[in-house]
Parts: structure tokens; sequence; C-alpha cells
């Protein structure tokens, strides 16, 4: 598939889980933490459903996101999915899978600076809720 753009949203989400938790397991490893159930326990702070959601709210009542972002954020959240999170109510899985939508898209598209810039933010951010 050559334009990304045209891929649904659970196809950008699930390439978009992935990158974001790449750039956290990064993270948290350049913080020194080094013992695998300590990465895992501190990931969920990052990468759950409920962080996903809260992080995305945040950056749309900050007006954060393009026209564009915000129409694969939506893509992502309205996407219909057979699977729900096994701690998160619907609503929040389905914010989150806009998160990650937008994830992929902006990394499908080559756009690797934005996709730093944004999880920069979600990572300060979780940090000041700690």
């Amino acid at each position: 598939m050559r334009d990304h753009t045209q891929l649904n949203g659970l196809a950008l989400a699930y390439v978009g889980d992935a990158i974001y938790e790449i750039y956290i397991r990064d993270f948290l490893v350049e913080q020194g933490l080094t013992k695998p159930n300590q990465l895992h326990k501190t990931a969920t702070h990052y990468v759950s459903a409920k962080a996903q959601a809260m992080l995305m709210q945040e950056i749309l009542a900050q007006g954060m996101l393009s026209e564009e972002e915000e129409l694969f954020y939506k893509r992502g959240r309205n996407a219909k999915s057979h699977t729900s999170a096994k701690n998160a109510d619907i609503t929040t899985y389905r914010v989150a899978t806009g998160f990650e939508a937008l994830m992929g898209y902006l990394h499908l598209t080559k756009q690797e600076e934005r996709v730093k810039e944004l999880v920069d933010w979600c990572i300060k951010k979780v940090g000041e809720k700690e």
C-alpha cells in the first residue's frame, strides 16, 4: 500500500500502538529502568488505554492537532472494533484507539518529527501527573 492515508482506523491504530510503545520503551530504558517487571509496570502509565485516552483528551483540549491530524484521530476513534480493552470502558478504549491511529498515520506518512514532538509532550504530561 502506497497511500497510507487510505488505511482504516484500526490498521492505523495497529501500527500506532507499536510505534508509541517503542518510543516509551526507549524512554524508560534511557531513564535507567532495566528490570522487566519495573519496565512493564511503569510503561502502563503511558501506554494503557486509560493513559492514552487522558493524553488524547488533553491534546484535543489544548488544540494541538491540525485539522488533518484530528481527522485521523477520529477515524481511529470511530472505527468499529470487535475487541475491547480489559481494563477500560468502551469510550476510553475508542479514544485510545484514536490516539494510536493518529500515531500510526503520522509514522506511516513519515512525519517522525511530529511523532517525536507529541510523544515527548505525552511523556512530560504523564510525568506531571505522577
